[in-house]
């Protein structure tokens, strides 16, 4: 069984295009951590980035994964920038079956 998040996240008006170039930076810091970005899109009106990551064959690998890359000086050093192209977003912990 593998664990993932399944991740919807409302980009800020006019950022979708540097949001999507900062997630090309973001997913190599993932990788090192653990955290393997499954696919992702974005909505027809671009507003909307939707995304699974996925971390392990067990749950508290989540835990595991999440503490390494936000404990990581990448995010440390982007945590604003990344945060302030995000006007709002919602996740679910799902699992493959």
């Amino acid at each position: 069984m593998k664990y993932a998040h399944l991740r919807c996240y409302t980009i800020n008006k006019g950022q979708i295009d540097s949001w999507l170039s900062l997630f090309q930076k973001i997913i190599p810091v993932m990788s090192d951590a653990g955290i393997t970005v499954e696919s992702y899109w974005v909505n027809e009106e671009k507003t909307q980035f939707i995304w699974i990551r996925s971390y392990g064959e067990d749950k508290a690998s989540i835990a595991i994964a999440e503490k390494k890359f936000y404990d990581s000086e990448w995010w440390k050093e982007n945590v604003d920038m990344v945060r302030g192209h995000i006007a709002h977003r919602e996740f679910k912990i799902i699992y493959s079956v």
